[in-house]
């Protein structure tokens, strides 16, 4: 299993508010995390300079002269080779790309997808469409493919016992947009399985894919913080440091 070959980097203990657990459907692990719309759930791409932050680590240390660090994080959509977003992406306010709405090749392109979007006081998944009809109020936002979970029903394209088995992790929101859980997988899982997870089981109206193959975790409650490649968007909950 791949919990047993993840790399775990340390920190100085469990920071609060930190909330991921355990989970197993249908015979694969999950790791869920869980943010409420009155926390400080922020993404993040680069620092002041412009520069990719790219790593967990780069994100917490970007943090810490605020007295803060990460209470979990992971990858939050989709990106170019140079790490840029593929797609719509808003930080602290400012849109840095715009949205993508043609279809187009990939998970990315398997429309619906759709954009998790961080606003005052309330969180969203909003359907790609209808977000660049009525663009709510997000200080944060993030684009990505495909739609998991769209009112309550699975994406139309999804087979069950579909034979693409991956890594995967994305958002679902409850319907009152104040809660969000995240997931990732800890053995390969195709769509299918993945949104029933999150329409069946954590029964969330409305899920977002983030990406697979690439997919990874930090959580400060358990020490664990996976290695790999610089990512692009990060999505974090930000907690004060103990």
């Amino acid at each position: 299993m791949r919990k047993a070959l993840v790399a775990l980097a340390f920190l100085a203990g469990p920071a609060a508010g930190a909330t991921c657990t355990e989970t197993t459907f249908e015979g694969v692990d999950f790791t869920l995390c869980e943010a409420r719309a009155d926390q400080d759930l922020r993404l993040f791409h680069s620092d002041a300079s412009g520069a990719l932050l790219g790593s967990f680590g780069a994100v917490n240390d970007m943090l810490a002269p605020e007295g803060k660090q990460l209470a979990f994080a992971m990858n939050a959509g989709m990106y170019h080779p140079d790490r840029a977003p593929v797609g719509l992406y808003v930080e602290n306010g400012v849109q840095r790309h715009d949205i993508v709405l043609p279809a187009s090749k990939g998970n990315f392109g398997l429309l619906p997808n759709g954009v998790f979007c961080i606003g005052e006081g309330r969180l969203a998944v909003i359907e790609s469409h209808a977000y660049a009809a009525a663009p709510p109020a997000c200080r944060h936002a993030t684009q990505s493919g495909p739609m998991l979970v769209i009112g309550g029903k699975l994406h139309p394209r999804f087979i069950p016992g579909g034979d693409s088995r991956y890594i995967r992790n994305g958002v679902g929101v409850s319907a009152d947009g104040q809660r969000a859980v995240f997931a990732i997988s800890e053995d390969a899982v195709n769509f299918d399985t993945f949104g029933r997870l999150y329409r069946d089981v954590l029964r969330l109206p409305d899920a977002l894919y983030f990406d697979g193959k690439v997919s990874r975790l930090y959580d400060a409650g358990t020490g664990r913080s996976d290695l790999g490649f610089a990512m692009g968007p990060i999505v974090g909950l930000v907690v004060p440091q103990p």
